[in-house]
């Protein structure tokens, strides 16, 4: 990516990520001044997911553009939960809750982007007293401007209680707070952050001055599919950065699996390729779309970002294992994440294959497993057998425990030892 040709407007345009923003102009003195930029991320679970790297690498691409980055990490407004368009309240966490899940998400994030700077809103929310909220804060916001807004306006009719109504006005200080004492000018976030975002850009204005302030926001277009499905969802629900809720093989494959169009965007998106690298591999996936060449990158290219050089190198080896039809030559950990990333289930040493088919999922019954003994689409560990009275054996597993079904060319199936 060549920073030097073009702005971080013209940047994020081609890729067609900009939603929206208050001012081009205080974006453009930002980035020349080198100021900071802020997106936040609310502890909700003990780990992010696909959704939230679109905000992670726009936090890269604004350092790369000389910006000062800033992940604000919301372990105050996290104990209180952004109303933005959602159809209830949230259930409020506990405080340890809230701790648990702060932790781990900035621990995620400082291993994802080193290079930014962290703050934690409770910091400063923590010191903040009632009478001061709304003397020093409250003062500056009307009840019109609030109920204007949209992520306000939508839940005034199905209800929205006084401490969601109140989170807008407190994301407006964080901006405030680190536009005072990070010297930041620009706050990030999906389009659906747009009304919390102004409420900071203006609370800032009426602080420091209209004619004087330097804040800007800007939003983010929100992810489509061609489909129609919400992205980062799959069958078996979301896809975690964490690698303990999704493998680093799931993860590769999420992205693997996307289709032409889809995956073009998600280029374009999520990585840090150029337009010109961009647009000759899609000139090479047209001519060529059995290789599958835009997949094959975009799973590459966020498997590296996210799980770096070890966890790439493991989701490949697991992915030519699968192709190959062997398993054999992986480690003791990629075979445990094989074994959870695939239909399984546990069976005794002697039981007979015809059960473990069905324990498996490998087949929906008994009738049905011996048919496909019988044609000889079933082999263990990469052997084929087609003897229904084959006896599963404890000496046959791999890392002493795993037996690994294929059915057909595709399809494979997990068996665990009890014993």
């Amino acid at each position: 990516m060549d920073t030097k040709q073009s702005s971080i407007i013209d940047e994020l345009t081609w890729r067609g990520l900009v939603k929206q923003y208050t001012s081009l102009e205080r974006i453009t003195s930002a980035q020349q001044n080198k100021a900071g930029v802020y997106c936040g991320f609310d502890p909700t679970a003990d780990s992010l997911h696909v959704g939230h790297l679109i905000p992670i690498t726009l936090l890269k691409r604004f350092k790369l553009f000389g910006f000062d980055p800033i992940a604000l990490i919301g372990g105050g407004t996290g104990m209180i939960g952004d109303p933005s368009f959602k159809s209830q309240e949230r259930v409020l966490q506990t405080a340890q809750q809230v701790k648990v899940n702060t932790d781990a998400i900035t621990k995620q994030l400082k291993g994802i982007i080193p290079e930014v700077k962290f703050a934690n809103n409770y910091d400063w929310l923590k010191e903040l007293t009632l009478l001061n909220f709304l003397r020093d804060i409250g003062k500056d916001f009307t009840l019109a401007y609030l109920l204007n807004k949209e992520s306000i306006k939508t839940r005034i009719e199905t209800g929205l209680s006084v401490t969601e109504f109140s989170y807008t006005i407190l994301q407006a200080y964080d901006f405030y707070q680190l536009y005072q004492n990070y010297n930041c000018q620009v706050q990030i976030g999906g389009s659906d952050q747009w009304g919390n975002i102004t409420s900071g850009t203006d609370l800032i204005g009426a602080k420091v001055g209209r004619d004087q302030t330097k804040a800007a926001g800007l939003t983010i277009n929100l992810l489509t599919k061609k489909d129609g499905k919400k992205f980062g969802k799959t069958e078996s629900g979301a896809v975690w950065l964490d690698a303990q809720k999704t493998s680093v093989y799931e993860f590769y494959q999420f992205w693997f699996n996307q289709d032409d169009l889809d995956a073009y965007q998600m280029l374009k998106f999520f990585t840090f390729l150029s337009q010109s690298e961009i647009e000759d591999l899609k000139t090479k996936a047209d001519a060529q779309p059995q290789l599958r060449l835009m997949q094959v990158k975009l799973a590459e290219e966020m498997t590296l970002f996210v799980h770096h050089e070890q966890g790439l190198k493991s989701a490949q080896n697991i992915t030519n294992a699968f192709f190959n039809g062997d398993l054999k030559n992986l480690n003791d950990e990629e075979l445990k994440v094989v074994f959870h990333s695939i239909p399984s289930g546990t069976i005794s040493s002697g039981s007979f294959l015809v059960d473990g088919l069905v324990t498996s999922k490998a087949a929906g019954s008994k009738r049905e497993a011996r048919e496909f003994l019988k044609a000889g689409a079933i082999s263990i560990n990469g052997e084929v057998v087609n003897d229904e009275n084959f006896v599963l054996s404890a000496d046959l597993a791999l890392n002493q425990q795993y037996l690994f079904i294929k059915r057909g060319k595709k399809k494979f199936f997990g068996l665990q030892f009890k014993d």
